[in-house]
């Protein structure tokens, strides 16, 4: 076989194993997402948590966050995001003023950052179940 002929056969076989590479995380990515869209965010009765400080987190293959809530006569007194690693997920950080106003976790998720919602939610949730 010629070198040339040789070159291009390279060339081929490293494009077609880049698509399937590509192709399997698309697939990993979309797997990962429907894990988050499948998520169920569950209240919690703040009748049965005591005062304190609780800790939790969670995390998917794209989104991690970590808290920390503070309950007060059976209401959640403040909520710190520890770490929120995320993508453009920024602007769900503010879903823990949803949080404080009414008093619940099932709360709306932000617009345009529904992963990063639901795993602060997630991470809400299990501080005050652990």
């Amino acid at each position: 076989m010629k070198k040339g002929k040789k070159i291009g056969l390279i060339i081929i076989i490293t494009i077609l194993a880049l698509i399937a590479v590509i192709a399997i995380v698309a697939v990993y990515i979309q797997s990962q997402m429907k894990v988050v869209d499948d998520l169920v965010i569950n209240d919690v009765d703040l009748l049965g948590i005591s005062d304190g400080v609780y800790f939790g987190r969670y995390e998917t293959i794209l989104v991690k966050a970590e808290v920390k809530v503070e309950v007060k006569d059976h209401s959640i007194m403040n909520i710190e995001i520890i770490k929120h690693s995320h993508g453009k997920g920024e602007e769900a950080e503010s879903i823990v003023d949803s949080i404080l106003n009414e008093q619940r976790i099932n709360v709306d998720v932000i617009s345009g950052a529904t992963i990063s919602s639901k795993v602060i939610l997630k991470a809400v949730e299990n501080a005050l179940t652990n």
